[in-house]
């Protein structure tokens, strides 16, 4: 009879947010499929735990989900966990899920933190309908297409980023979004837990020196002016529209297209506060 996959989910930060059943599951299984077993090791030592663990990580899937599976296969259990939050979200662990179903073998949930969703109740934003997309591509013409299709979500998403290219990817991200309120989580559940909230560019004027990986909450585009939360005025609109055309890499007409996206206000209402700043000249 085949074994059991767990799919653990461990915490994001504090080392009290784990499940008692997790910490049961981690203690009983045959073997633990971590992506780093030096930050996995200082979770079980944490609790005493002393069960073997096998790295399993994206370099080396390809070899490992078929050396996993045979374990499944002859009967021993084994769980998988990533170094913070639920595997298979911007982890790895989807390969040897998708595995596991192929071969009948039980795949067993054990709930637990999660990093989108952590930010996303403290962000203030609705929390349905709510999107997860990953990291963005770590090159920059990929990057800023990833950026156009992502932002184009009208209710509120996520994404993850490094600290080393948050700046870059908020700048490239800041003419898709506009107005729309944004909340960036940093160090979650952890002593130094920050939450910044504000548009892009008054994120950018905020960072300071970035640290820890972020988790970027996006705010709906029709909920901005109902909660009052980023009034919009004529001359941001006018500012937004001039950043956005001045590079020569965006239209009049795109450029419109996005400030009323980004600001919640009519194409015609955004072209009417352009033609009359144009008169104030």
């Amino acid at each position: 009879m085949s074994g059991t996959l767990y799919v653990v989910a461990t915490p994001i930060g504090n080392l009290e947010d784990i499940t008692l059943r997790a910490l049961r599951v981690l203690r009983e299984v045959d073997v633990i499929a971590v992506e780093d077993t030096r930050r996995t090791a200082r979770l079980l030592n944490h609790h005493a735990i002393s069960t073997r663990t096998i790295s399993f990580h994206a370099h080396n899937a390809r070899s490992r989900v078929p050396q996993l599976i045979s374990r499944l296969e002859a009967g021993s259990s084994v769980a998988i966990v990533t170094d913070a939050g639920t595997p298979g979200i911007s982890d790895p662990g989807l390969e040897l899920v998708q595995a596991a179903i192929s071969k009948g073998i039980a795949v067993d949930p054990v709930p637990g933190a999660s990093a989108p969703l952590t930010a996303l109740v403290a962000s203030g934003f609705p929390l349905m309908p709510f999107t997860v997309f990953g990291f963005p591509p770590t090159k920059s013409k990929a990057r800023f297409d990833w950026l156009k299709t992502v932002c184009s979500t009208q209710h509120v998403f996520s994404f993850f980023e490094a600290p080393h290219r948050i700046r870059t990817t908020l700048g490239d991200a800041e003419q898709f979004l506009g107005f729309r309120p944004i909340v960036v989580a940093r160090e979650i559940t952890k002593v130094h837990q920050e939450f910044i909230r504000g548009t892009v560019s008054e994120l950018l004027e905020r960072l300071g020196e970035p640290r820890g990986e972020f988790t970027v909450i996006v705010g709906p585009t029709d909920n901005q002016h109902k909660n009052n939360l980023l009034p919009v005025s004529d001359d941001q609109v006018v500012s937004e529209f001039c950043r956005l055309t001045e590079s020569g890499r965006t239209s009049r007409r795109e450029a419109i297209r996005l400030v009323a996206h980004g600001s919640g206000r009519s194409a015609k209402d955004v072209y009417s506060a352009i033609e009359r700043a144009k008169k104030l000249v």
